[in-house]
């Protein structure tokens, strides 16, 4: 019986033999398959490498919560310490409680020319139960409690290196803190606490609390926070115990945190990178997606003459279809369990590397999750790239065998595998959306993949027309090489299509990475006004004002101070809802999440814009009545005559929203979200915040007279500031880099791909050249303009499409401003032309040294 006769067992007789086809073709070996395995591996293999990185941070900072946090739980107080009630609550429940004071000051030492050389320092002042979980590691083997002890009167303290380097200070030194000297023990090596701290603008000091007197830094008004870490029973219900104390001290401005998410702040980056990344391994493995279905058609191309004797025979186009897609599903499975098997393997090899150099710890191992997802975007995309060229394979008729050129090659499949195709399209970004957890940012770089793609293949389209028009042209006549490699490029052979499509997408990938890297870089410098503050001084207190005042105006170079007034407030209700219960859109959601500065005035200060609503009158005495940044007003929902509940030194205050204005922060000047009417603040203990813009000239002797004077003042230097928020970004930018090296060396092995499976056509072509008389030279120009060309032009493709991708990048995910950057835009052109010529030197070697003789006969 045939393969095309039918009747009831038609299924079981067709299918089997189908199978055992398949079976027999894979066992000839997976020539013409390397590029489709590697592009696949290497995809799959990206994906589950940072998938795994991920996860094994997630888990360690689950699993080291306690140490992460320092305590089962957290309770955190601005500006004051806990109450005895609310101590006394804390110890009747908890094993243990630990109190430590979180403050900048400034550190003082002698320096060589006999001045006072000063450094901003993170100062957080500890008791003896500190650390309950974990251990501080300090340099020369000193525990903590020698290296912070009271010796003859002295207090010690240790340093982070950094701040050790910076004033070049050694053991035993004496350093200056407040209105008190320490004498330094030791290097703090490692704080057990260090994730939970989040950024801060100078490195660590560790002190006691006890020694905290003597420095004059904790005053009423003080900008400090207090947290009380607490060591639970393994019993004890923490979301019953939060619940607990909110509903016992709700007027306490308190904000709880426990082991369960222990530093919220890293967890969030981890996740939203770990997500930015997988996405950007999706982009690789699109792209090998392009090299996977030119493998797939040039192995179905090699197979026509196979595919008509099967149709010759009786065989139906779905039993050719269901021949190969088995043969392309086992290699899918082969490729994915390489990229799954490398992807578990590096993490795990790299993990005692990376541990050192992470500041959270991580749990490396082999995680189902991360592989699972991996393995479904690998099938997904396997099965998708491969679905047009094997079901356009399907109709190759049996006239095939007589003829040069299988009729239909360029036909487009039936409409059902093209439903098919957008069906499993759309399947694999809802699993990029479901995985990554960031739905916008996984909808949006799905659209700018499948966007991208679409614009280089028409832009392929539109270089092929391009080409013949201009081969046929006056322009090149007299130029056989130009005009060659301007019919090969014209051509129908898929090369064009190719190398634009998967050089193409690498290099719009990079050019976008090098516009969001320079941009990131730069974004700092970019904002900065033109006139910016040399320094930022806090906790001026009231007495010493008019002081401070006087002494910074008179000091040569210093061209404008501002002061204001300065509190800092817990947002607790917004109208009659509970902050946390507040529906807010999560750009907006940090400023519920943390302690806010709040300002007061009677006027509104030089410059300010009011947008919406009226200021209060100088000689008002009503109501608390609050005016609100617009934009982040808007952003929390907020509407003129709202209230707003804040919780200021533990006192909350509702006040109603008188005013919407206009905040620039990028100004670098004194902005504050909330202005409040002077009448229920201004006798509250308070500082002052002030801004000093001096030329920079001024700037070292300016800190030093005024530092003299009031050393419980801290000053904070704009530059360093914006050096420290620098560096955070420029390792962001750097893990972008690492993830589109990817991408690119996906796109380069999809070229290789490209301009191997177009030897054979080049071979035939040198060998029809030959035989015509053409020179060696000749035909090797032409080859070497048409790489050139199909580079370049994919270079010119990439650089549009990665600039607009920056710049969406920017403007609409990072909110920042873009400036186009020429340098690596011009270099992505003149690499990916650079390439993709490479690639086709290297395959003309065969070509040109192939005999004419022996390559027509095999043709006939």
């Amino acid at each position: 019986m045939s393969v095309a006769e039918g009747a009831p067992p038609r299924r079981r007789s067709t299918y089997r033999p189908a199978f055992a086809i398949a079976r027999r073709e894979l066992r000839g070996g997976l020539k013409g398959f390397g590029v489709f395995l590697a592009c696949l591996a290497l995809g799959v293999a990206a994906i589950a490498a940072v998938g795994s990185v991920r996860s094994a941070i997630s888990e360690g900072l689950s699993r080291e919560g306690q140490a992460i946090l320092g305590g089962d739980a957290e309770v955190e107080f601005t500006y004051r310490f806990a109450s005895p009630e609310e101590l006394a609550w804390m110890q009747a429940r908890a094993e243990e409680v630990s109190e430590t004071v979180k403050f900048r000051s400034m550190v003082a030492a002698p320096a060589p020319d006999g001045e006072l050389d000063r450094a901003l320092t993170q100062v957080k002042g500890v008791d003896g139960a500190y650390p309950l979980y974990g251990e501080a590691r300090l340099s020369g083997g000193l525990t903590l409690d020698e290296a912070l002890e009271n010796r003859d009167g002295t207090w010690g303290v240790v340093m982070a290196q950094a701040l050790v380097d910076r004033l070049a200070l050694a053991p035993g030194d004496r350093v200056r803190i407040g209105a008190a000297d320490y004498e330094l023990r030791a290097v703090l090596e490692r704080e057990p606490d260090e994730a939970a701290a989040g950024f801060g603008l100078g490195p660590r000091t560790l002190m006691r609390v006890a020694a905290l007197e003597p420095s004059g830094l904790i005053a009423p008004g003080t900008l400090y926070e207090t947290d009380y870490r607490l060591r639970l029973a393994p019993e004890v219900d923490l979301e019953e115990m939060s619940n607990a104390m909110t509903a016992a001290f709700p007027e306490a401005g308190l904000r709880w945190r426990d082991r369960r998410n222990g530093a919220p702040g890293v967890q969030n980056f981890v996740e939203r990178i770990g997500a930015f990344l997988v996405l950007v391994g999706l982009a690789a493995l699109a792209m090998g997606g392009v090299g996977v279905s030119a493998a797939v058609r040039s192995y179905m191309e090699r197979k026509t003459d196979t595919i008509a004797t099967l149709k010759t025979l009786g065989a139906e186009g779905r039993v050719i279809f269901a021949i190969y897609l088995a043969q392309v599903g086992a290699l899918a499975a082969l490729g994915v369990g390489i990229g799954l098997a490398v992807g578990a393997l590096i993490p795990a090899l790299a993990g005692p590397l990376l541990e050192d150099r992470l500041p959270v710890p991580a749990l490396f191992d082999v995680y189902a999750r991360p592989l699972w997802e991996a393995g479904t975007y690998g099938l997904l995309a396997a099965l998708i790239f491969a679905l047009w060229p094997l079901a356009r394979a399907r109709d190759v008729r049996a006239a095939a065998l007589y003829r040069e050129a299988g009729e239909g090659a360029r036909a487009w499949p039936r409409p059902v595998y093209l439903v098919v195709i957008a069906a499993l399209t759309a399947v694999l970004v809802a699993a990029a959306v479901a995985f990554s957890g960031i739905w916008q940012l996984a909808l949006g770089f799905a659209g700018g993949v499948l966007g991208a793609l679409l614009v280089l293949w028409l832009a392929a389209l539109g270089v092929q027309a391009l080409a013949r028009r201009l081969s046929r042209g006056r322009a090149v006549r007299g130029r056989p090489a130009t005009r060659l490699a301007l019919g090969a490029v014209g051509g129908s052979s898929g090369e064009t299509s190719g190398v634009v499509l998967s050089l193409g997408l690498g290099l719009a990938v990079l050019a976008a990475v090098g516009q969001i890297d320079w941009n990131l870089r730069n974004i700092i410098d970019a904002d900065l006004p033109e006139r910016a503050p040399a320094y930022f001084f806090v906790d001026v207190q009231n007495d010493q004002l008019d002081g401070f005042l006087e002494r910074a105006q008179a000091y040569p170079g210093v061209e404008d101070i501002e002061t204001a007034p300065m509190l800092r407030g817990v947002i607790t209700r917004l109208n009659d809802t509970p902050a946390r219960d507040a529906q807010v859109p999560e750009d907006y959601q940090w400023v519920l999440r943390g302690d806010r500065g709040v300002t007061y005035a009677a006027e509104p200060p030089p410059g300010t814009e009011i947008t919406e609503g009226e200021w209060w009158p100088a000689d008002y005495a009503g109501e608390p009545l609050v005016s609100f940044s617009e934009e982040h007003g808007k952003g929390l929902g907020l509407e003129l005559g709202d209230t707003v509940t804040v919780s200021i030194l533990g006192r909350e205050i509702t006040a109603r929203v008188a005013n919407f204005r206009v905040v620039n922060f990028r100004d670098m000047g004194i902005n504050f979200l909330m202005a409040m009417s002077p009448g229920v603040l201004a006798g509250a203990p308070h500082t002052h915040i002030a801004t000093v813009y001096a030329e920079p000239s001024a700037e070292a002797g300016l800190l030093r007279e005024l530092a003299g004077a009031y050393p419980n003042i801290t000053a904070i230097r704009v530059r360093d500031a914006i050096d420290r928020v620098s560096e955070a970004l420029g390792q962001l930018a750097e893990a972008t880099r690492w993830g589109a090296s990817v991408t690119l060396v996906t796109g380069i092995v999809v070229l290789i791909g490209a301009a191997a499976a177009g030897e054979r056509r080049r071979v035939y072509e040198a060998a029809v050249l030959k035989t015509v008389g053409a020179a060696r030279g000749l035909i090797l120009r032409s080859f070497a303009l048409r790489s050139a060309l199909l580079g370049a032009a994919a270079g010119g493709v990439a650089l549009v499409a990665g600039v607009v991708a920056g710049w969406a990048v920017m403007v609409f995910v990072m909110d920042a401003p873009y400036r186009f950057e020429p340098v690596s835009a011009l270099v992505i052109v003149a690499g990916g032309a650079a390439a993709s010529l490479v690639a086709g030197l290297v395959f003309a070697v065969r070509p040109l040294a192939a005999r004419p003789a022996q390559v027509l006969r095999a043709r006939e």
